[in-house]
């Protein structure tokens, strides 16, 4: 996880790079929208391996440098069963704190409560369980946008799996 956090941060910072732009406003009523894929090797805190997961967020500005929002991912295992999470998070902005004068880069970490589901298939007796739970979940991230509205995002934290990388739209 240290190397997940500290690979984050270096591409984040040659991200900020050498070109300064107006700063980037987190303000209420700011709106994003994260789609991608789950990297690395869990399935859920606790459960093996396998699959790639896929996951979406949507952040809404509340407060300036704060957003609130939902998420939602699924990861299948070909014949053995599924895991999928759906919750709530909250994040802080830290362009501002940080004195980051660029309108491409927005960096951003908080909490989240999240209840986690696993099912599963029992190859012998051919039977469907589940299990799942409610946790409370962390996350620190950051997006470079291309154009006004649209970047990419990298997410290190808990739940689908433990790096999540993909697309991101701001509206």
């Amino acid at each position: 996880m240290k190397k997940i956090l500290s690979s984050l941060l270096v591409m984040t910072l040659l991200l900020v790079g050498t070109e300064t732009f107006a700063q980037m406003p987190i303000d209420k009523g700011s709106k994003f929208l994260n789609a991608g894929i789950g990297l690395g090797g869990w399935g859920g805190i606790g459960f093996g391996g396998g699959g790639i997961g896929l996951g979406a967020s949507f952040d809404l500005g509340v407060a300036k440098n704060i957003t609130v929002g939902a998420l939602g991912a699924f990861r299948g295992y070909s014949g053995y069963g599924s895991y999928y999470s759906i919750g709530v998070r909250g994040s802080y902005h830290f362009n501002e704190l940080l004195q980051l004068d660029n309108d491409k880069v927005d960096l951003y970490a908080g909490l989240g409560l999240i209840y986690s589901g696993w099912s599963w298939n029992n190859a012998y007796g051919g039977f469907r369980n589940s299990i799942g739970g409610v946790d409370l979940g962390g996350h620190v991230g950051g997006r470079y946008f291309f154009s006004e509205s649209v970047g990419a995002f990298a997410e290190a934290g808990f739940g689908i799996a433990p790096l999540q990388l993909g697309v991101t739209f701001k509206f």
